[in-house]
């Protein structure tokens, strides 16, 4: 099983690329880890670093979820996946799941550093299809719309998969 899952933020792919990845023993690959460098204010790493780190987490496992909202790098492992899943829940949705993340300290340094980014995220969210960039509605749309393999499309918040 090679599942590439996406959507906007706060639709669901974090919780449920770990359920996949506990239920199905997956290895696990959130984007974000390798889609932008540790500096201050945030920038993407170059696009070709990213691509390499995403070609060595391939090479080193066979079976595989790889979640994110880039769909830049999404289309380097919709080449490989089995198995194509668009979350697409909605504005009001994601907006709620984001108000109640946890803590993601692969993220940010504190709780209270990620509080503090939550209106920039909640106004994010809202631009989801108004935006023409790699994490939009539109580029999201296109990569599900290209991909002729097994693929689902969900539009309610996830609560099982088959």
């Amino acid at each position: 099983m090679r599942v590439v899952l996406f959507g906007n933020s706060g639709a669901g792919k974090s919780t449920l690329a770990a359920r996949l990845a506990r239920e199905s023993s997956l290895a696990h690959l959130d984007l974000d880890t390798l889609a932008w460098l540790p500096v201050t204010p945030p920038r993407r790493a170059p696009l070709a670093d990213s691509i390499a780190a995403i070609e060595a987490f391939l090479a080193d496992h066979d079976a595989w979820v790889v979640e994110g909202c880039y769909a830049d790098l999404l289309a380097v492992v919709a080449a490989r996946c089995t198995r194509m899943i668009f979350l697409n829940p909605g504005l009001d949705v994601c907006i709620a799941h984001c108000r109640a993340r946890p803590w993601e300290p692969h993220k940010y340094a504190s709780k209270e550093a990620q509080d503090a980014n939550l209106d920039m995220l909640v106004d994010w969210i809202r631009a989801y299809a108004s935006r023409d960039d790699e994490f939009s509605l539109r580029a999201h749309r296109a990569l599900f719309d290209r991909f002729a393999g097994d693929k689902i499309e969900l539009g309610e918040p996830v609560t099982a998969i088959t």
